[in-house]
């Protein structure tokens, strides 16, 4: 599979030693979804979007699914490796690797953090859910002392409630996340202006990144 199509926010002469936000767009969508939410965040981060390798819906998918949140294990772990092994090639140039998800793009994010929690400095994972049963590791504390923002209208009828039960109790009561919980009530299945700031003040508060980054690992 060839390499991934991706909207960069800054050109590449601007990236260095920035933080990279890895925005991971919804079902249905494309690497454009983000362009008018990147001038939004912190100054001197950088965003790359990157676009679902799936055609789906018009635009594109991270992975098949059994239903909505359901993702097939194999699928997943593909997907996921392709964005690693890319990650990889671009990661020396930047401080530190956030992971932005939204909707089917947070289930996505959330394998990537299963997978492989020491890649990343923070997550934001908005309106969606962890990919539950789909060959991941989910033991307590996988995520011990990651900021993560979990953002979400607890009325969205999009993503099963289950699934979005499943995920609270995980992030609260097991992940080892330092964890960011917003609710807001009537933003329906999406992103509103409140949660971007909200996002902006979360992402600011961040400890600065030293010189490397985060480690990889497992």
């Amino acid at each position: 599979m060839p390499g991934p199509v991706v909207h960069w926010s800054a050109a590449e002469t601007e990236r260095a030693g920035t933080p990279l936000i890895l925005a991971l767009h919804g079902w249905g969508a494309d690497e454009r979804s983000f362009a008018d939410l990147a001038p939004q965040l912190p100054a001197g981060t950088t965003v790359a979007s990157v676009r679902a390798p799936i055609p789906a819906g018009g635009g594109y998918t991270w992975f098949a699914n059994r239903g909505i949140g359901r993702p097939l294990p194999d699928s997943i772990a593909d997907t996921a490796r392709w964005l690693f092994d890319w990650l990889h090639t671009v990661r020396p140039q930047h401080s530190s690797v956030i992971v932005l998800g939204f909707s089917g793009g947070m289930a996505m994010a959330g394998a990537l953090l299963l997978a492989r929690p020491g890649e990343f400095s923070a997550a934001v994972l908005l309106s969606g859910t962890l990919p539950w049963d789909a060959a991941l590791p989910e033991e307590p504390g996988r995520l011990s002392g990651l900021p993560v923002f979990w953002g979400r209208d607890t009325e969205d009828q999009v993503i099963p409630a289950d699934l979005v039960a499943r995920t609270g109790t995980w992030l609260r009561e097991q992940s080892g996340a330092v964890l960011r919980e917003h609710t807001y009530p009537g933003l329906g299945h999406g992103i509103n202006a409140k949660e971007v700031a909200d996002i902006r003040d979360f992402l600011t508060a961040l400890p600065t990144p030293s010189a490397g980054g985060s480690a990889s690992g497992t």
